[in-house]
């Protein structure tokens, strides 16, 4: 766990995971709130985190707040500059040109020129206000107690991802059961806390949607299921209690959720019943994506880009490659593989001539 703890979800408290690094210093956070990212020699070649597909741009974000861009599939690169130097953990974008990002410190930024320039809309000192009122209206006293706690602790905690509905409507998740949602692009939020049924406030690493399906994945293997949109939702009997960093929903009934030591689960019932795919190595997965075809790839901190036929993974890629964060596809049998030595794009070799006989 130490990339994953060290990168994806630095800044949460030691506890929170093994070998997690340090709390933040809110004093730290805040400086980096207001200080713009400096331009990098070699921006595509930072820790990055997240990647989206922007219309026909590839945008990847990272460490220091970094956003960096690319218009030729991954090949050339230039750098967006951003109002924040926190790190960034998600992007995720609406249309060509309109898209958000999420990351330390509560951070939102959205864009309206596909990446090129960007605005700070949320950050930890907004989210405490907006919990601490939430919490004051509802009565709930435990939620009161807990916004509390927020205020006090400072901007330190990471939104670690953003589902957009569209341009419009977005849910954002974070450390500690953090969950706000805009209905106007930013320029109001709404706790969704209440909604979530996380009384332990565990860590909610990944977002999902499939028409009015959302699904939400995180620490202890918590899985949250909204079947209407986002109105409400409930847990899911979990197959597993280690974190899950990732999820996909490929079919209407269909789910499928990764993460610790190699743990991948799917589910054709709608979360009901759950069935284990084999990974070949017992490392955690950190990310997944699903292609074109319909067809689901991983990524894992042993550097690999995996693909799912029927009950196990198969690797993709071939050569060494450092533990990785995110893979993009990026069509003609190439991903986008993003590290803490940056972005890659990486080649998938074809299935094998067993591979092509099993069911995806």
């Amino acid at each position: 766990m130490k990339f994953m703890s060290a990168v994806l979800v630095a800044g949460l408290c030691a506890a929170a995971l093994p070998g997690a690094a340090a709390p933040v210093a809110p004093s730290s956070v805040d400086a980096a709130l207001q200080r713009p990212a400096v331009p990098a020699r070699q921006a595509a070649r930072a820790v990055l985190l997240g990647a989206a597909q922007a219309g026909g741009r590839v945008v990847a974000v990272g460490e220091r707040g970094i956003v960096a861009l690319s218009d030729d599939g991954g090949t050339s690169w230039h750098q967006a500059l951003t109002p924040v130097s926190v790190t960034l953990t998600a992007v995720r974008f609406a249309d060509a040109q309109r898209g958000y990002a999420v990351g330390h410190g509560g951070t939102v930024l959205t864009t309206v020129d596909g990446g090129q320039s960007w605005t700070l809309r949320l950050d930890g000192r907004r989210i405490a206000q907006i919990e601490f009122e939430a919490a004051r209206v509802s009565g709930d006293a435990a939620a009161l107690k807990s916004a509390q706690a927020l205020q006090a602790d400072g901007p330190d905690k990471p939104l670690l991802d953003v589902l957009v509905m569209d341009a419009k409507r977005v849910l954002v998740v974070g450390a500690y059961g953090l969950a706000l949602y805009t209905g106007d692009g930013g320029a109001s939020w709404s706790s969704w806390r209440a909604r979530m049924d996380n009384p332990k406030e565990l860590h909610l690493y990944a977002l999902r949607q499939r028409g009015s399906h959302i699904v939400v994945a995180g620490e202890q293997g918590l899985l949250l299921q909204s079947t209407d949109a986002g109105q409400s939702f409930r847990q899911l009997d979990s197959p597993y209690k280690g974190s899950f960093f990732t999820a996909e929903l490929p079919s209407e009934h269909e789910i499928v959720v990764a993460g610790l030591r190699g743990n991948v689960w799917r589910s054709r019932d709608g979360g009901t019943t759950w069935a284990q795919l084999s990974s070949p190595v017992p490392v955690s997965i950190t990310a997944s994506a699903l292609r074109s075809d319909g067809s689901l790839i991983f990524a894992n901190q042993a550097g690999m880009v995996l693909g799912a036929r029927d009950v196990a993974l198969q690797p993709l890629s071939s050569g060494a490659l450092p533990p990785l964060s995110a893979v993009l596809p990026l069509g003609s049998g190439s991903v986008l593989a993003l590290s803490i030595q940056g972005a890659r794009r990486v080649e998938l070799q074809a299935p094998t001539q067993a591979q092509k006989g099993q069911t995806p």
